[in-house]
Parts: C-alpha cells; sequence; structure tokens
C-alpha cells in the first residue's frame, strides 16, 4: 500500500475536504502568499485613488476651464470608473476589469480636453482638475497589465497630459517651467507607485516558491520516513513469524510439531493481513500484569518450547496500554524463539515481574552465548524484532550474552513512574 493511499484512507472525512486535490490545488497551495499581496495591494490602491479622486472632484466643483457643456459631461467620463474602480478594488470583485476601463476613460478625456477647452481662457501656473487624476491612471495600470506594460503607461500618461497642456494654452511661456516640474513628478511618482507593486509581487512569489519547496521536501522526507518504517516493520514481522514457521515447519517429525507449525504459519498470515489493515499493534485496552505473562507463555508453548516459568507480581502493579503489552509479548517470543533456535532451549526460563513502577518480562537460556557485536547489520531478529519494537512503546530492552547463556530483559515504566 502506497503511503499516499493510506494516509487518504486513514484520514477524517473533514480533512480531507481541506487538501487540494489535482493541479489546480497545487496552483492555489503555490499562491498563497501572492494572493493575499494581491489584495492588500488593491485595498491601498482603492485607498490612494479614492483621495486622489476626492482631491480632483472638489477642484473640478469649482472654476473649470471647460467649455459650456464640457465640464459635467468630462467629470462623468472620469469620476463614474473611478467610483467604480474603488469599489471594485474595496470588495474584490472585477477589479481588473473596472481599473481597465477607467484607464481607457481618463485618456478620452485628455484627449477631449484640448476641444472642451477651446476659446476659453486658462492660467498656464495652474493645474487644472484632470491633472490630479494622471497618477490614478498610472497606477490603476499595475492592477491591469503587466511590469512591462505598466512602465510603458506611465512614461505614456504624464507626457500625453503635458502635451495636452501645450495645445490648450498654445504654449505659453509661463507653461512651461510649472508643466516641466508637475510632468516630471507625475513620472517619478508613477514610477514609485509600479516599482513597489513588483517589488511586493516579486516577495510574495519568492516566498511561494519557497515555501512549495519546503512543503514538497517534507512530503518527501515524511514518504521516505513512512517507507523505512514500513520496511523495518516489515522485515521484523518476516524474521518473527514467516521465518519462525518455516524452521518449525522443517524441523517438525511429529504429528504435535506439524501442527504447531501449521498454528504457526496461520499466525504469520494473520499478522501479514493485520499490517495490510493497520492492525498489526492490536487493540489498545489496558492489559495487567497477569494477562502479560499468560501471553508470553502461550507463545511459547506455540513454539514447541517449555520454559521454566515463574511470576512476581505486586498487587499495586498498574496496567499496560495494550500496544505496550502486544509489543513486550512479540519480543519476549522472538527472545524465546531465539533461545529455541541458537541454545536448542537449554535451561530456558521466562520470568515475569510487576511492581508499581516497573514491568519486566526475563527471558534467560544456559546456552553458549554470541558475540552481539559480531551481529551483521542485514539481522533482525535482535535489533528490530526486540529492541527496536521495544523502544517504540517507550521500553527499555536489554540483552546480555555471556559464555554461561544469554538474558534478555525487557522493562517498560508507566509514565507517572
Amino acid at each position: 500500500m502506497s503511503v499516499g493511499a493510506e494516509a487518504q484512507r486513514t484520514a477524517p472525512p473533514e480533512a480531507t475536504t481541506r487538501i487540494p486535490q489535482g493541479p489546480e490545488g497545487a496552483a492555489s497551495l503555490g499562491s498563497f502568499t501572492r494572493r493575499r499581496v494581491e489584495r492588500v495591494l488593491t485595498i491601498a490602491i482603492a485607498i490612494g485613488c479614492l483621495i486622489l479622486g476626492a482631491q480632483a472632484f472638489v477642484t473640478a466643483l469649482g472654476p473649470s476651464d471647460e467649455a459650456p457643456g464640457w465640464h459635467v459631461p468630462l467629470m462623468v467620463l472620469t469620476f463614474g470608473p473611478l467610483a467604480a474602480m474603488v469599489i471594485a478594488c474595496a470588495v474584490g470583485r472585477a477589479e481588473r476589469v473596472f481599473a481597465a476601463i477607467f484607464c481607457v476613460c481618463y485618456v478620452v478625456a485628455l484627449a477631449l480636453w484640448p476641444a472642451a477647452t477651446a476659446g476659453q481662457p486658462s492660467d498656464p501656473t495652474t493645474q487644472p482638475w484632470i491633472w490630479y487624476l494622471v497618477n490614478v491612471a498610472t497606477v490603476a495600470s499595475v492592477i491591469v497589465v503587466p511590469f512591462r506594460w505598466q512602465v510603458a503607461w506611465t512614461l505614456m500618461v504624464p507626457m500625453f497630459f503635458g502635451s495636452v497642456r501645450i495645445l490648450q494654452t498654445d504654449a505659453a511661456a509661463a507653461l512651461w517651467i510649472p508643466l516641466v516640474l508637475d510632468v516630471s513628478f507625475a513620472l517619478i511618482l508613477g514610477m514609485m507607485l509600479i516599482t513597489l507593486g513588483r517589488v511586493f509581487r516579486r516577495i510574495a512569489a519568492d516566498v511561494d516558491d519557497a515555501r512549495t519547496k519546503a512543503v514538497a521536501s517534507y512530503a518527501r522526507a515524511a514518504a521516505a520516513n513512512a517507507a523505512e518504517e514500513e520496511r523495518i516493520a516489515v522485515a521484523a514481522l518476516m524474521h518473527d513469524s514467516v521465518l519462525a514457521a518455516l524452521i518449525a515447519s522443517e524441523r517438525a517429525d511429529t504429528e504435535r510439531e506439524r501442527t504447531l507449525a501449521v498454528a504457526m504459519a496461520r499466525e504469520a498470515l494473520t499478522r501479514f493481513a493485520n499490517t495490510e489493515q493497520g492492525a498489526e499493534e492490536g487493540s489498545d485496552e489496558p492489559t495487567d500484569a497477569g494477562a502479560l505473562a499468560d501471553a508470553v507463555e502461550r507463545a511459547a508453548e506455540n513454539l514447541g518450547a517449555a520454559p521454566e516459568r515463574s511470576r512476581d507480581i505486586d498487587p499495586g502493579t498498574p496496567a499496560l496500554p495494550g500496544r505496550v503489552a502486544r509489543a513486550l509479548t512479540l519480543a519476549a517470543t522472538q527472545a524465546v524463539a531465539n533461545a529455541v533456535e541458537h541454545a536448542r532451549g537449554q535451561g530456558l526460563a521466562v520470568r515475569v515481574s510487576g511492581r508499581p513502577d516497573r514491568i519486566a518480562v526475563i527471558v534467560s537460556d544456559t546456552g553458549d552465548g554470541f558475540d552481539l557485536h559480531a551481529i551483521p547489520d542485514d539481522r533482525l531478529g535482535i535489533r528490530a524484532s526486540i529492541v527496536a519494537r521495544v523502544a517504540a512503546v517507550g521500553g527499555i530492552a536489554t540483552v546480555e550474552p555471556t559464555p554461561g547463556g544469554t538474558t534478555v530483559t525487557l522493562e517498560w515504566r508507566p509514565v507517572s513512574a
């Protein structure tokens, strides 16, 4: 079973609805910060445009340069789309559409300005109300077009306004100095605004890219870790059950031994099926020390061993979690199997002791012993099936081989101890 399939099978239903599926979901994960920065930009643009638009509107209510019949239509042409753009940016709906409409309408208003002011007196040193919307039109391009077109638009609009003013005033000498200053100011401010938008978007894209790579790296590490844990679990299961069943089958000479070999093979197949369903550890119902001792002794009998048994359990011994009892039983069974296989069960003894602060299972034999450090790395009987299995449930496994025998101590202490 793959890691992804297992995760989807075991995840709660409400969790799976929060996991993006398919390319669209992956794209949304990769634009998490960008989408929020875009929202912040549209709100900031809406606030700035509202302030500059209010300034232009108040100025337009005063004396104007347009001829009779032009003033109101030009105001509707500019302030109508501007109001729609501000509202769209504030609510986050169709802001690009209304920003594009305003940009087009503002350029049309500028193109009509010489005709609207033809024959009307004008002060070359005072800018008309339409001037205050130049940077509104440039910053609106941040929402509408890519950066290269923003630069072109920001250069074009102030220059177009300057050309319109020159036509309006017939290139009056008093116009040039204030016009050059105002156009320069509009160019500098417009470039600053679109550059800020570019910087924020670039930072957001980098953050999203780093986040996507980090999530992908974590997913790969988690998958590799899960695969390694699964490999170790399967290897330990193969060693505990399958190899033990094969050895028992090979050595079975009597009817009773053959029956035991069949039972061991059946248990191995059952454990494989439970592993596929995630049930290897069994129930987590509390188990007392007496039941643990019964399970260990019964497992030893299934292996065809007849160990010496002893119990030293205090009445105050706490119950073990089911997973802990299962791990201790399997580890003790492996210790018994090792004693039967390598020491032929000489002096085999199983002792279970229980205290309020400690529960231990001790398996010992009087065989020839072995060199613990000489065991090859690919042999998992002790490392995975005993030491790692007990450590996985918070216990301690100690293997003490001597020339006069081997003692395996499996110890677990309650958390409160």
